[in-house]
């Protein structure tokens, strides 16, 4: 029976710390523009070539 003092103190802490997190997400803005990732994988990644790997030739 004397663990419960300990048990419950502990998940009052884990409860204090998830809402805590949830909302340092949401002022950070974490839950802003959910769709765009998932539309992301449909658009192919732009190549960025440079003229200095073009010009690092041997001669």
């Amino acid at each position: 029976m004397s663990i419960i003092f300990v048990l419950i103190p502990i998940a009052l802490l884990f409860v204090a710390v998830g809402i805590g997190i949830f909302f340092w997400a949401v002022r950070s803005e974490q839950f802003e523009d959910l769709d765009r990732h998932g539309v992301n994988i449909l658009f192919d990644e732009k190549k960025q070539t440079s003229d200095k790997s073009k010009n690092n030739v041997p001669k």
